[in-house]
């Protein structure tokens, strides 16, 4: 590359005073990463546990409660998401809406998120299927409404 490009390579963001950095809009998960991943593994084992026992309501209410989010947790992150991919597979299609009844506001806008999650990998090489993913939206989209999206993409905390 020549040098008439190099100014593209300059992180300006680096020498302003006043950018504004992820972790100055968010707080940082309060557990810590450790607290973080020690809860992430207690919720995922649990929430595999009340999965083989058939209590998908359970183990989805269990595993969107206070869920790892922000920098530096991303293995307690990825628990969390392969535990909630396990739910969302889980679960018959039939059963779908009744689950999403028992969950709260905040719950419903962490199951969004992990949605959305999810699709961004689809292309990725990731075992996630897109039929599933869409289902568990559509029916989403029907219990909470729109303002579960606008929840989601208006939350700066990244879970």
């Amino acid at each position: 590359m020549s040098n008439e490009y190099a100014f593209r390579k300059i992180d300006i963001d680096a020498l302003d005073e006043d950018a504004l950095l992820p972790s100055d809009l968010v707080d940082p998960d309060p557990r810590g990463p450790d607290g973080a991943l020690s809860d992430a593994r207690a919720r995922s084992t649990e929430t595999r546990n009340l999965v083989s026992k058939g209590d998908i309501a359970g183990a989805l209410t269990t595993i969107l409660t206070d869920p790892p989010y922000g920098d530096g947790v991303d293995e307690a992150k990825n628990l969390t998401t392969s535990a909630v991919l396990l739910i969302l597979n889980s679960t018959r299609a039939n059963d779908i809406p009744n689950v999403i009844k028992g969950l709260d506001q905040e719950q419903q806008a962490h199951l969004m998120a992990y949605l959305y999650k999810n699709m961004s990998a689809l292309g990725s090489g990731a075992d996630i299927p897109g039929s599933v993913l869409l289902t568990w939206h559509e029916k989403l989209t029907e219990a909470a409404g729109v303002g579960c999206i606008v929840r989601v993409m208006t939350d700066r905390r990244t879970l």
